[in-house]
């Protein structure tokens, strides 16, 4: 969503920066509205909005004034260079940027700023950021890095701008516990370095850093680990080192890792309405001006500050349960879940685990946790009144309702045409149901152009209100209707005569966004009399305008109906003709040879009901892997190809080619995808990689398939040459899609075949056809997929080792060499089994069969190539598309002689 974009900061500048943050020292400070500023963001509209739709907070922030900054404090400008450093103005080697909706910082500028020392590793190709007993690594093109060896996943990946390491901001205030706030008006974030403890006195004054003396290289290899990282938690706020818990608030000596609650400060008696006033080593309770006592005081041990878990949940309004089965005391709120074990430091939120200070543990019947596993868990403030001994607990911020909605259309609103939706997204933290609403600035349809506000606030059926959201909206100039318009180079034309039509329509919009829809759009009519084009156009906004012309079909015949096609038809397109008599046609004798190149089908079972391993295979050398399977398990899924090294020794393993199509829901689509983009990458080599795995080691391959995300009844495709030069086992598996692939894998069922479609392991699956004789002079075909002629390749199924034939050869690749084409050769190809649409490369350029749709069989043909006046070799590559029909013919045939 728009107001959650985020604005990023060169990583130097953030270094520097990094350690002023407490652990919930949120984005959203003091009086910031929870709707436009949340964890990681620091007010990423300026520059950062590419919708018509942007959204503003109408609430000021902690920061909202140029004030001087507080010693210690580092202020970081929006979209600049500048920086500011105890009255000093400095000038990073890249401004604070927004990639992607994160906030970046070159990280030399920001550890000059902060103090801490950069290093770079060579072997491991890392940079490095250590400081107080901490090492940040991280690499460029990844998000992940590691934290005292520990990964975390950043809000974006590192990368090179202009020769400098840039990072996200987060990355270090997390790591480093560095409290900040944002000045929105003023497109600032204000680092409190002080708060985390950072001695500037002995820091560089200078930020320069000349290109090519950065902390990292190009070139390094991008992280690819998916998901959460073990060890870090979900919704804590930044400060909080993955897998740590921040410092205790009642413990002499620590720091409190949350900013002041709104309206009190460390030395005042002030508090909010529902704030929880709780007493050091007492089991007094305040809130709401009522007093409680706890079932056990609030006590420190081991240094770690410890309440019990009921009176708390009591008190914050939350869920209590005991899991019997587990062992496990459970807190559940606003769609989160915390579970901790007695004896354990180990909790989980949302199943994902994570550390607090101390463990869990009984005390006189009472299950008491730190303090800090909940403030962390639900993002709440507190503050911390070291001289009379109290925290205090900022529930009223966490139970504010919150303001929130959509618009429809998010573009493309016209003044006094387009009726806006509005869609309220508003929720309760405390449960609580919405009673009232206020809007200012809303229209169902905007009677003027330009920008126009809407706020939007809630009330819950407590009373509070909820911060304002606001979101402005592009309003256009009222559209008008498109003009349709063509032309056609004559009035009167012969039978099997060319027309040509030119489309002169224009559009306010642009007419690459209209919809064509014609009456009679045909190259050439056969039959005498008037005939009347229709063109109807329409925009996107659904305003429609038509046009037509009536030409005149004379009782002269230049071309018949067949000839014509044969002539004219593009490259790429289909025509009709009888096809009955294509089976009489002599057919052409190839010599035919096989080159080496293993073909692994997983094809079976095509739908798959349930996670597993739909097929396995070694395999050494050249390898051609295809996968054609359609999701029917009732749930997202994904599909990997794990390659395993089974060898005591390093592997190399290459990829060459790669054809990937879907999700997609026409099998027929996907696999005529699927071999275009195969024959399209082996023009351009754009997949050409190689790895090496270590011996043992386990890789997720050909990442185009698995990057993916398949619903119920998607569809992929996917046709991949690989080669190593030692023995590879691959497994190609069907799981939920939150799972990880490397660990579910010794897990998984091996799933049998569906009796209906091919499976199998077959050699030599590159086919080579040569033809020396002269094609074209007299009507002939060339057979291909009907096991005749073309005989199936003959495997195995590398599951139960059955043996195994491959009807229709798919996934073969025939090397089609026509050494002696006549001139003037029509090329054409003809399905005799059912509809076909696929691709094939023709002299190196890729040719669609057809351009659109399907060709049918047995009386659709589609171009492929037309010959000139002189004798010349074509070399056709084909494979069979999935999802298609064999057999299919190639079809030679003269070309009629052009008239006047």
């Amino acid at each position: 969503m728009n107001f959650k974009k985020v604005t990023m900061v060169s990583i130097l500048a953030l270094a520097q920066a990094a350690a002023v943050l407490p652990a919930s020292a949120a984005p959203a400070a003091s009086g910031t509205s929870q709707a436009s500023v949340t964890q990681d963001t620091y007010g990423a509209s300026s520059g950062a909005q590419t919708s018509s739709v942007s959204n503003v907070s109408q609430t000021p922030t902690a920061a909202d004034s140029k004030s001087a900054a507080a010693a210690n404090e580092l202020i970081l400008y929006m979209n600049s260079a500048k920086m500011e450093h105890n009255g000093v103005t400095y000038k990073a080697t890249q401004p604070m940027t927004v990639k992607n909706g994160v906030s970046y910082i070159g990280v030399r500028s920001l550890v000059e700023r902060v103090g801490y020392k950069l290093l770079y590793d060579n072997k491991t190709k890392e940079t490095i950021i250590t400081f107080g007993g901490k090492e940040l690594r991280f690499k460029t093109g990844s998000n992940i890095y590691t934290v005292n060896g520990v990964a975390a996943t950043m809000k974006g990946a590192a990368y090179q701008q202009n020769n400098v390491f840039m990072i996200p901001l987060t990355s270090v205030t997390q790591a480093f516990n560095i409290p900040y706030s944002v000045d929105q008006p003023n497109k600032r974030v204000i680092l409190n370095l002080a708060a985390a403890g950072i001695d500037f006195s002995n820091t560089s004054a200078s930020t320069t850093e000349p290109a090519g003396q950065d902390s990292s290289a190009a070139g390094e290899t991008p992280g690819t680990t998916p998901g959460t990282t073990p060890g870090t938690t979900p919704g804590t706020t930044p400060g909080t080192t993955p897998g740590t818990t921040p410092p205790d608030p009642t413990v002499p000596g620590t720091t409190a890792p949350t900013t002041t609650v709104p309206g009190t400060s460390a030395n005042t008696a002030t508090y909010g309405p529902n704030d929880l006033i709780l007493y050091m080593n007492s089991a007094k309770m305040v809130q709401n001006g009522v007093t409680y006592t706890a079932t056990q005081p609030m006590t420190v041990k081991n240094g770690v500050s410890y309440i019990g878990v009921r009176s708390l949940v009591e008190r914050f309004g939350y869920k209590l349960l005991y899991d019997n089965k587990t062992k496990e005391t459970i807190i559940t709120f606003g769609g989160k879940e915390l579970r901790f074990k007695t004896n354990s430091s180990i909790y989980t939120i949302n199943g994902v685990k994570s550390t607090m200070k101390g463990a869990a543990y009984q005390q006189k019947n009472v299950f008491m946790i730190p303090l800090t596993s909940v403030t962390q868990a639900f993002n709440i403030p507190y503050s911390v009144d070291q001289p009379n001994k109290r925290v205090i607990v900022n529930l009223s911020s966490t139970k504010k309702p919150i303001a929130l909605f959509s618009v429809s259309p998010k573009t493309e609103i016209y003044a006094g045409q387009t009726q806006v939706t509005y869609t309220s997204q508003a929720s309760s933290p405390s449960g609580l149901p919405i009673i009232n609403e206020k809007w200012e600035g809303r229209e169902d349809i905007f009677q003027e152009a330009g920008q126009h506000t809407i706020t939007y606030s809630v009330q819950d059926s407590s009373g509070a209100w909820s911060d304002p959201f606001s979101m402005t909206v592009e309003v256009k100039m009222p559209n008008q209707p498109p003009v349709a318009m063509f032309t056609t180079d004559k009035d009167v034309y012969r039978m099997g005569e060319k027309v040509m039509i030119t489309d002169q329509s224009s559009d306010d919009g642009g007419v690459d966004k209209l919809k064509y829809y014609w009456l009679n759009n045909r190259m050439a009519f056969f039959q005498p009399g008037p005939v009347t084009i229709q063109l109807n156009v329409t925009d996107e906004q659904g305003l429609t305008s038509q046009y037509e012309k009536t030409i005149t079909i004379s009782n002269e015949t230049l071309y018949t109906e067949q000839d014509f096609y044969k002539i004219f038809t593009p490259i790429g397109e289909k025509f009709t003709f009888n096809g009955s008599n294509v089976p009489n046609l002599p057919k052409v004798k190839p010599a035919i040879t096989d080159e080496p190149s293993l073909l692994i089908r997983s094809n079976s079972p095509e739908t798959n009901y349930t996670e597993g391993v739909v097929y396995r295979e070694d395999s050494t050398g050249p390898t051609r892997i295809m996968v054609h399977h359609l999701n029917a398990i009732g749930k997202n899924v994904k599909i990997y190809v794990i390659a395993t090294n089974t060898n005591p020794y390093p592997a190399t393993l290459n990829t060459e080619v790669v054809g990937f199509a879907g999700p997609v829901a026409s099998p027929v689509e996907a696999g005529k995808k699927s071999s275009m983009r195969y024959f399209q990458d082996m023009q351009t080599g754009a997949h050409r990689s190689s790895t090496i795995l270590q011996p043992g080691e386990q890789r997720v391959i050909l990442n185009d398939l698995s990057n993916v995300t398949l619903k119920p009844k998607d569809l992929i495709s996917l046709l991949a040459d690989v080669n190593s030069d030692a023995q590879i086992h691959y497994d190609v598996i069907m799981i939920d899609a939150a799972k990880d692939p490397i660990t579910t894998l010794p897990t998984l069922p091996v799933l049998d075949r569906d009796g209906i479609h091919n499976r199998g392991t077959y050699p030599n699956s590159t086919r080579v056809m040569e033809v020396n004789d002269v094609v074209g002079v007299t009507e002939s075909r060339l057979v291909l997929g009907d096991n005749s002629d073309d005989p199936n390749l003959v495997g195995h199924d590398g599951v139960d080792m059955a043996d195994a034939s491959n009807a229709g050869n798919f996934g073969v690749v025939y090397k089609i060499r026509l050494n002696h084409v006549a001139p003037n050769t029509l090329i054409t190809f003809n399905p005799r089994g059912g509809q076909f649409g696929g691709a094939v490369m023709v002299n190196g350029s890729v040719v669609m069969i057809p351009n659109n749709g399907q060709v049918e069989a047995p009386n659709e043909q589609s171009v492929l190539f037309r010959n000139g006046a002189y004798e010349q070799p074509v070399e056709i590559y084909f494979t069979a598309a999935a999802g298609s029909n064999l057999p299919v013919n190639l079809l030679f045939t003269q070309i009629p002689p052009e008239k006047q």
